[in-house]
């Protein structure tokens, strides 16, 4: 059995680190938005703990959640605004995302797929 190999470099990997509890409503706002699926795990942060801004003092969690999301370059920012916004990370203390460029990927792509997104080759 031959195993062709496709890799795909238009993608980026969006990486969200929320509070426990949080993560749910952000993978939905990505599915929403287009992605695939989601991966989410459990972490635990280190750092400050405690950050005084005037009268309001936060508290952060250490317990964390983070989610990983592979998007096509096309609609990555996309779905990067919509997890920023589910997380409410415009909030002190809710969490951090950011996204990285992917090199390369590979998964298994329904080769119908495939064909129909190949560029055209010149036949010289």
């Amino acid at each position: 059995m031959k195993h062709d190999i496709v890799v795909l470099t238009d993608a980026a990997l969006i990486t969200c680190i929320v509070q426990r509890g949080v993560a749910d409503r952000v993978v939905a706002a990505a599915i929403d938005a287009g992605a695939q699926g989601a991966t989410v795990f459990h972490a635990r942060g280190t750092g400050v703990r405690q950050r005084h801004l005037g009268l309001l003092a936060i508290t952060v969690s250490a317990e964390k959640e983070v989610i990983y999301v592979v998007a096509a370059n096309e609609q990555a920012n996309h779905v990067f605004e919509r997890m920023y916004l589910a997380a409410n990370l415009d909030t002190p203390g809710m969490g951090m995302i950011y996204m990285s460029a992917l090199e390369k990927m590979a998964t298994y792509i329904p080769p119908h797929l495939v064909t129909r997104h190949l560029p055209e080759r010149d036949n010289d």
